[in-house]
């Protein structure tokens, strides 16, 4: 699994698109597909952090569940926008979502192969 993290309109999935010069990706967003649902397409998840909010949202256990998807999509490409910069949020549910996406991506970081951050459309290995 490949981790790409940056700011809002960085432009991620494009350097994704660009980089990795992917074959029959499939790019969701903010979402993941059916375990077995596409044989032979690389995964592209893009806004993560939209996922993990809709799970939260849902009352679901994103943390829990993330470890199942991996499974299932190992060689997927994960992007998420770094949520936890800037103003603290005055909502304690904004706070708690942006919390949970820092925990989860410290996770993912954890267990990637690789590891960007993009900034203006350029990537920075971290990992």
């Amino acid at each position: 699994m490949k981790l790409v993290i940056g700011g809002y309109a960085q432009g991620k999935l494009e350097y994704v698109f660009s980089k990795y010069k992917l074959q029959e990706p499939v790019a969701l967003d903010g979402a993941w597909p059916e375990p077995g649902s596409l044989q032979g397409k690389q995964l592209v998840v893009n806004h993560f952090h939209q996922w993990v909010k809709s799970r939260i949202s849902e009352g679901g256990c994103p943390e829990e569940e993330i470890s199942g998807l991996l499974d299932a999509y190992g060689d997927c490409i994960i992007i998420c926008d770094e949520v936890g910069n800037g103003i603290v949020p005055a909502g304690s549910a904004e706070r708690e979502y942006r919390e949970r996406v820092g925990r989860i991506l410290i996770l993912l970081a954890q267990r990637a192969e690789e590891v960007e951050r993009v900034i203006c459309g350029i990537g920075q290995k971290i990992k």
